[in-house]
């Protein structure tokens, strides 16, 4: 439901497009609320219809799209403003996943604690499953609502009332009639809209509801888009035997390289949508060429795993318009623009070989890419500026080889008297404009957590002292959801920024969870201390071996050490979650007040953009301190209330602190 929700809400609602984790955040918010109010006399899971409803309608009677860099609602109607928007997508995500986890709490309750976290994370392993083979099978939204609607009837069987089907039956009638309709294609990453060919020759691609792209003819191309043949004019004596290009898209760039007489190309593109457009469409059947190998796949891990040279490597208009897994900073090309990527490229080039990128830049974003090419190089890159596009940015083109006498170049790039530093694996944020966040992200996050603090007080149902006894469970949150973006980071750039990279990560993560789940159900004498030390340690190793050293390893070798140094913290850290949580009085507020604390995680996230994302190691192990200094020396409580359920006599006495000196016994909880 979760991932069903950042998807259909971003492929809708521009304003989220780089604010996915906005998303993310209601969620977290949603599921707390839904498991503090287990208890409640009305059972919020009946709500689920009509609150899945009401946000389906919501983004598909009122979407955000972009046309020339202003916004346009349905039909080209005015559009929300994004003061408005952003918060009621925030409203209706949060009630949707609250009714979802109210029905998941009421269940949970009647398992012991570790066991109801165990069906918890199977079901979440399950989930991704399904997600993944949705986007193999390239499923539009209303094929997942209706999975939605089965499994709700499959849940609530006779107690499921008409009005609960005519609310999913309608809100799958909106998803489909919209699918039918419009005709998008949904891609692992975006929904994609082909338009109908215009009177200038170019066949329109938008994903998003943002342009991004458009088949050309080369005639039409050459005429309306000449910056495309600028490289070419750089570089008349180069024999241009072997061609990379990476951001292939639809195939206008692969096209024009085997007009210029390319002898073999290479065609990296990550959207495998919009590779077979261009198979499909392109009047020149580029794709199609036998000189032409296509590779659907990550632009900086091609250039790891290749072995390759290249007369001419071209970044080709490389602009995802979409973050990695509703991360908050991380864009699918963020790691093709850094300093190592750069060097990445000049050691795949010939003596004599160029490298050239092109797109539509923001002044500031075009001299940080020069500058950082001077710097690799060892010389200024020839420029080429073409037309202005919207805002401040324009076509620009950078040409450079690491010989600068086989270029013929008139205009070079002059350094500007503030250069930006350069973006690295460490600090992969090439759109960044200073570092630190924009005033509207501060804001915003000013309001999601105060928000979010007025809603748990109000709807939360839980109890102050409550709230202090679990106060290590809602920092172990915060720490877990940064040590899930720190994983899937590091393997964004040792194997790629695709959807299922991020799909393994993600099962990865879920089995780790799992098994550590299993020991502590079989190991009873856990001792804490020894847990956080092991934890932090870990974390010291992360620290000190840093993702790029991994880079030069075999992919197997790579693989190993990039898996036991991403999951150990995790594994860690989670077996310190379940050590704890099997003592809990109270499953429910236990489990909701720990998904809570992620709402923190989300927003110390941001601190990626200030300190880069090895420093988020050092905020991860200062939350967990923070978690080891609040956890409860011993609270008077007692049993999970599941006896209760079967009949049983519930016994009283103290919370287990997992110390065995000063524990009682008790009996085997298998």
């Amino acid at each position: 439901m979760e991932l069903a929700l950042i998807r259909l809400v971003a492929a809708h609602i521009v304003y989220v497009r780089y604010f996915t984790n906005f998303v993310l955040l209601a969620s977290f918010l949603g599921i707390g609320l839904g498991f503090l109010r287990a208890t409640s006399k009305r059972d919020s899971f009946l709500s689920l219809p009509s609150f899945l409803l009401l946000a389906i309608a919501f983004v598909i009677i009122f979407p955000v799209g972009q046309r020339s860099g202003a916004t346009h609602g349905l039909f080209g109607t005015p559009s929300l403003p994004v003061w408005l928007s952003l918060p009621l997508i925030f409203i209706l995500v949060t009630l949707v996943m609250m009714a979802s986890a109210a029905g998941v709490a009421r269940v949970f309750v009647t398992f012991r604690p570790l066991h109801a976290y165990r069906l918890d994370i199977i079901g979440s392993i399950l989930g991704i499953i399904l997600f993944t083979i949705a986007s193999i099978l390239r499923l539009p939204p209303v094929a997942w609502v209706l999975a939605v609607a089965l499994l709700f009837g499959a849940t609530m069987g006779h107690r499921a009332a008409p009005r609960h089907w005519a609310a999913l039956g309608l809100g799958i009638a909106l998803l489909g009639g919209q699918w039918l309709i419009s005709g998008d294609i949904w891609s692992p990453y975006y929904r994609v809209t082909v338009e109908e060919r215009r009177a200038d020759g170019r066949t329109p691609i938008f994903v998003n509801g943002i342009p991004h792209q458009s088949i050309w003819t080369l005639e039409d191309l050459v005429r309306e888009q000449p910056f495309y043949t600028y490289p070419y004019r750089h570089i008349p004596e180069n024999p241009l035997d072997e061609v990379l290009i990476i951001g292939a898209g639809s195939g206008n760039d692969v096209a024009l390289a085997l007009a210029r007489g390319a002898g073999h190309v290479d065609a990296v593109e990550i959207d495998p949508v919009l590779q077979g457009l261009g198979r499909e469409r392109h009047p020149h059947r580029p794709y199609q060429d036998t000189r032409v190998r296509d590779h659907v796949e990550d632009g900086r891990a091609f250039l790891e795993r290749s072995d390759r040279r290249y007369d001419l490597i071209l970044f080709a208009l490389p602009d995802s318009l979409v973050l990695v897994a509703g991360q908050g900073s991380l864009r699918l090309e963020s790691f093709l623009f850094t300093r190592e990527a750069f060097e990445a490229v000049r050691s795949h080039l010939k003596p004599e070989g160029a490298f050239s990128m092109y797109n539509y830049y923001r002044p500031d974003v075009f001299a940080r890419y020069a500058a950082t090419l001077t710097e690799v190089f060892g010389s200024r890159p020839c420029l080429d500026v073409g037309e202005p596009g919207a805002g401040a940015n324009s076509q620009a083109v950078l040409t450079i080889s690491a010989q600068p006498d086989v270029l013929r170049c008139s205009t070079f790039w002059v350094p500007p008297r503030v250069v930006p530093r350069p973006a690295t694996d460490n600090y992969p944020f090439p759109y960044a404009q200073g570092r630190g966040l924009s005033t509207f992200y501060i804001v915003s996050l000013a309001f999601l957590l105060l928000g979010s603090a007025l809603a748990i007080r109000r709807f939360g149902q839980v109890e102050v002292a409550d709230a202090r006894r679990y106060l290590d469970l809602f920092f172990m949150g915060a720490a877990f959801l940064l040590l899930e973006t720190k994983s899937i980071v590091q393997f964004a750039l040792l194997f790629g920024t695709t959807w299922l990279v991020n799909a393994l990560v993600f099962a990865g993560i879920l089995l780790s969870v799992l098994l550590a789940i299993e020991i502590a159900e079989r190991v009873t004498r856990l001792r804490p201390g020894l847990l956080y030390s092991a934890l932090l340690v870990s974390l010291g190793v992360a620290w000190v071996v840093r993702p790029e050293q991994l880079l030069g390893l075999s992919p197997v070798t790579r693989f190993v050490a990039a898996t036991t140094i991403t999951f150990a913290p995790i594994f860690f850290g989670n077996l310190i979650f379940a050590e704890r949580f099997r003592s809990v009085s109270s499953s429910t507020t236990a489990f909701g007040i720990n998904l809570l604390g992620a709402i923190l995680g989300g927003v110390l996230e941001y601190s990626s953009v200030v300190l880069g994302y090895r420093g988020l190691i050092l905020v991860v192990a200062a939350v967990y301190t923070a978690a080891y200094l609040l956890r409860p020396a011993q609270i008077p409580s007692h049993m999970p209330n599941v006896l209760k359920s079967v009949g049983e006599r519930v016994p009283t006495g103290p919370e287990r602190t997992g110390d065995p000196l000063r524990d009682p016994p008790t009996r085997s909880s298998a």
